[in-house]
């Protein structure tokens, strides 16, 4: 049995003790000492059967801890070993990591860098991660000389990490967010520049001023082509959230007449060299000071009401679980 949140279609999320199965196969059992929350996590909560998909469920697509058991199948994990896990199935077709343990497939683990404690792990968690991976795909197509480079969802996990990353890189970074009140947090990430994000989130021409060398996006929707009918010729633009819209309302004009890339960035099935590579630069990259800083630790009955908010837009930066409160 773990203490852990329980999300079920008969009834309302709550702490309950769940039973585990013993790690099989290629899986391991660990002993979890900090989760995230994220916006999936939210849907989680609200039941959403997109992301929901076994009844019930342990919300929490973040696992931090230590290897405390390992199935028969496994040789390359060490029992002790301090992990992270993020996606992976974790919190969506499988029990996450919103419990005091959890069994995780071997294959997504990664073994954490000295630098990173499990505290700075979980604040990093998918949202980190998908700002890293991010951050590596456009760095292959724009340097920092290039121009400015726009991130939206600025206040939301991906925003706050991708902009203290890519100032760390050189570029020079504007934040586009729909909470002015967070401009001087921001700044203090690295942001040069704060827009709201009124001015680009109504449909738009589909060719615009280019303004942009490339811009990391998690909100797609209209916001998003009007990103790309604004980006420079031969800039690039990474693609890895939904806040506004699934839909892509653009044409192929920003790519036909200005070699504009569009770049789709997945976490939840990322290979592990990918893994690894992205955790060993946020390891060395992400200056630890500036994510505490938009960081606030809550305990697992706490996550629920969060992760309604994190829905809602009503959070800024990053919100860790410590399962043991």
């Amino acid at each position: 049995m773990t203490r852990a949140v329980l999300v079920s279609r008969s009834a309302a999320p709550t702490v309950t003790d769940v039973d585990l199965p013993a790690p099989g196969g290629r899986e391991a059992l660990v002993t979890v000492t900090r989760s995230s929350v994220n916006y999936k996590d939210g849907l989680a909560v609200a039941g959403d059967p997109g992301v929901v998909r076994t009844d019930p469920l342990v919300p929490g697509i973040d696992v931090v801890g230590t290897v405390a058991a390992v199935g028969p199948e496994v040789e390359d994990v060490a029992v002790g070993e301090r992990v992270v896990l993020t996606g992976a199935g974790a919190g969506e077709t499988r029990h996450g990591g919103w419990a005091e343990q959890c069994v995780v497939p071997v294959d997504s683990l990664v073994s954490l860098p000295d630098a990173v404690d499990d505290d700075l792990a979980a604040a990093i968690g998918t949202a980190g991660f998908t700002a890293m991976l991010s951050v590596l795909a456009l760095e292959r197509v724009v340097a920092p000389e290039d121009g400015p480079v726009l991130v939206t969802g600025a206040s939301g996990g991906v925003g706050t990490v991708a902009i203290a990353l890519l100032a760390a890189r050189g570029y020079r970074v504007t934040a586009s967010t729909g909470r002015p009140e967070n401009g001087d947090s921001l700044r203090a990430l690295g942001a040069t520049d704060v827009v709201d994000r009124a001015t680009i989130a109504e449909p738009g021409k589909p060719m615009q001023r280019a303004v942009w060398a490339g811009a990391v996006d998690s909100v797609g929707g209209a916001t998003l082509a009007n990103v790309l009918a604004s980006t420079q010729y031969g800039g690039a633009v990474t693609a890895c959230g939904l806040a506004q819209d699934t839909s892509l309302p653009t044409t192929v004009l920003p790519f036909i007449l200005r070699g504009v890339s569009l770049l789709g960035i997945d976490s939840v099935a990322a290979p592990l060299d990918l893994r690894q590579r992205a955790w060993a630069r946020l390891g060395t990259d992400l200056d630890p000071a500036l994510l505490r800083g938009v960081t606030r630790t809550v305990g697992l009955g706490e996550a629920i009401e969060v992760g309604a908010a994190v829905v809602a837009g009503r959070v800024h930066g990053r919100t860790v679980v410590d399962v043991a409160r």
